[in-house]
């Protein structure tokens, strides 16, 4: 899957000719902006509810990609409300040309340190991402599973910016990727890092499914001999006091 261009800074409603928008908002200046609701619910279907998987070959295949054009416009709508975030918010999001591009960067940004440099690792994850159409499909269907079953998660964007169970979960996609490809000694690299920076320890050789969900992940281990199946959400749960306080 070749990167969706988009260097147009163009309004939302441009870009859908039949003048659909984002999402409802009860917030005035976005409804200002967006005079209809974009069926997110039709093309990516709530399938938390054991409903039908969305159809995520077809939509790979159509050159339109509607996750990554609601980034892009969370990404102009959240610089415009908070102007000292806008070069963050330029650097990862609005100067890529794609999902996976942008999704490198965070990542890479993410996982360096002074011996594993971020121009090194944005080469490794954005080589596996741009040519591994399983892992293109994984990333938008776990980053819907976010949407739809996470409450804490306020949007697409704020899913790949800032939550660190989808970091924790992408970087072993890559993670596994490379084991597949016999280049162990580089997952295993990876998978130490992961598990030093977000606090999810993550075998790459452990098969995860599509469409999960990663709740907060500090602490989560999956071995080497584990298997996670599709639509699995992986919750933590706070125990029950025992006496009032």
């Amino acid at each position: 899957m070749g990167c969706v261009s988009d260097k147009r800074w163009e309004s939302f409603p441009d870009m859908f000719s039949a003048g659909l928008s984002l999402k409802e908002t009860q917030d005035e200046e976005k409804e200002a902006k967006f005079n209809a609701k974009f069926p997110f619910e039709k093309v990516f279907p709530v399938y938390a509810m054991s409903l039908s998987k969305p159809d995520t070959d077809s939509i790979l295949n159509s050159g339109r990609d509607p996750i990554w054009e609601a980034v892009r416009e969370e990404a102009k709508l959240e610089a415009e409300k908070e102007p000292i975030l806008s070069s963050f918010l330029y650097a990862s999001i609005l100067a890529h040309d794609c999902l996976e591009q942008a999704l490198a960067f965070v990542l890479a940004n993410r996982l360096q340190n002074p011996t594993l440099l971020a121009t090194q690792l944005m080469d490794i994850f954005s080589n596996v991402m741009m040519h591994d159409r399983d892992i293109q499909r994984s990333i938008r269907l776990d980053v819907q599973a976010f949407i739809d079953r996470d409450p804490a998660c306020l949007s697409y964007s704020s899913a790949l910016l800032y939550l660190k169970g989808y970091h924790s979960l992408q970087s072993y996609r890559v993670a596994h990727a490379l084991w597949k490809q016999g280049r162990n000694v580089l997952a295993l690299a990876l998978q130490s890092r992961i598990s030093e920076v977000f606090g999810v320890d993550i075998h790459p050789a452990a098969k995860i499914g599509d469409g999960i969900l990663l709740d907060h992940g500090t602490g989560v281990v999956i071995g080497e001999t584990a298997v996670v199946g599709n639509r699995v959400s992986l919750m933590h749960m706070l125990p029950k006091s025992s006496s009032n306080m």
